[in-house]
């Protein structure tokens, strides 16, 4: 129990310090959610005034649009702590690094979460849909598929912080392990928006769920060896 307390204080301590960081300047949450929106304006501006077209490619634009500026997010959280020294003392801390790792993670979900909020209202006006009756399990899609992104991109994002190539290396890294990911939530996002039988929508959110725990347990155990490099 003395175990369980000691991680979840050191957990809550540098979710706390990343939040605190970034709360000060706000350029992070701002600047993604901007990001975002270009994304999926751009890429509505390019399908043309086709209703039917642009409905049907929302929820892949949706993801599309919330992972490449969750990529910000995970990554500006690592930087801003490799710029100024802190993942060194963090790397010397005597705690557990799983319990770093979850602390990391927890940091990164509510700005993901932010992203969600902003980005799924962005959609439903630039793409022409209609989202009240499925908003419970669009909800439910980005909760899960935001915290399977979090989990993977932190650990990622701290893989390459110290290389010179990182803004190219993480992308590179990242999309293909998110791939199920991606898959799941634009799927249940397709579902759900076509108001398809719950069966068919949980069994997606299901995989998310799944997809998650692991992320999670396989970051937690390995998350020592970003720390030490």
């Amino acid at each position: 129990m003395t175990e369980v307390t000691s991680d979840v204080r050191v957990i809550i301590a540098v979710a706390g310090k990343d939040w605190r960081g970034e709360l000060r300047s706000r350029q992070l949450p701002i600047g993604a959610a901007f990001f975002g929106a270009v994304t999926l304006f751009v890429f509505g501006f390019a399908l043309g005034p086709d209703r039917a077209a642009l409905a049907q490619a929302a929820p892949g634009l949706l993801w599309l649009a919330l992972i490449l500026a969750g990529m910000l997010v995970v990554s500006r959280l690592q930087q801003l702590e490799t710029d100024d020294g802190a993942g060194e003392q963090l790397a010397l801390y005597p705690a557990s690094r799983g319990a770093i790792y979850l602390g990391k993670v927890t940091a990164a979900l509510p700005f993901l979460l932010l992203l969600g909020a902003v980005l799924l209202p962005a959609t439903a006006v630039l793409y022409s849909v209609v989202i009240g009756p499925a908003l419970p399990a669009l909800v439910a899609t980005i909760v899960l598929g935001s915290f399977g992104f979090a989990a993977v991109g932190t650990f990622y994002a701290g893989l390459t912080a110290r290389m010179r190539a990182r803004e190219i290396l993480l992308p590179l890294l990242l999309l293909p392990v998110i791939a199920p990911l991606l898959l799941a939530a634009v799927r249940a996002t397709v579902a759900a928006l076509a108001g398809d039988p719950f069966s068919e929508v949980a069994s997606w959110l299901g995989l998310l769920a799944a997809f998650d725990l692991v992320m999670v347990a396989v970051g937690a155990a390995t998350y020592g060896t970003v720390l030490e490099e």
